[in-house]
């Protein structure tokens, strides 16, 4: 059965992927760059009484709610496919939990975004931003997550698939 199951799958690459490289970064990328741009749009549309600003912030949310799954998807998959080690498990997995819950954060205040936006797109209260800060703080500690668990531990990294693929590490 394992035979057979392993003609159906792709072959994995240098980095352990059935592609030439990692994709959840890239898409990722996109969406730490749509939530921070957002958040900046609504401090600067607060500040210069220009709702302009929050009509672009709106739009990045709503593009950095459905890039998240895209994210996530891959991330799901690229994990999978790392064959993590006992020292890099435990963040690996906080990196998913925090991942996901992102994923329901974000749909949440897009969601309260839209009420926001459709009872009086002129304006946004300042409560709003509270949370659009804890949201920044949240995103920065996943980033740090995800620069730990390849600079650090090397998932997809050559060397590293190829210890694992060795039985160097465990």
């Amino acid at each position: 059965m394992l035979a057979m199951l392993d003609k159906l799958l792709p072959h994995l690459n240098d980095h352990g992927l059935p592609y030439p490289d990692t994709i959840h970064p890239i898409i990722v990328h996109f969406v730490i760059a749509m939530v921070l741009f957002a958040f900046s749009c609504d401090v600067l549309g607060i500040i210069t009484k220009k709702s302009r600003f929050f009509e672009v912030s709106w739009w990045n949310m709503v593009f950095a709610t459905i890039s998240i799954f895209v994210a996530i998807i891959f991330g799901q998959l690229e994990a999978g496919l790392a064959k993590p080690y006992d020292v890099v498990q435990p963040v690996l997995n906080l990196h998913t939990l925090i991942g996901w819950s992102l994923s329901g954060i974000i749909v949440v205040i897009t969601a309260c975004r839209y009420v926001i936006r459709s009872r009086n797109p002129e304006k946004l209260p300042i409560p709003y931003l509270g949370f659009g800060l804890l949201l920044t703080a949240l995103v920065f500690f996943q980033v740090y997550l995800g620069d730990e668990l390849v600079w650090v531990y090397g998932l997809h990294t050559v060397p590293v698939v190829e210890a694992i693929k060795e039985g160097i590490l465990p």
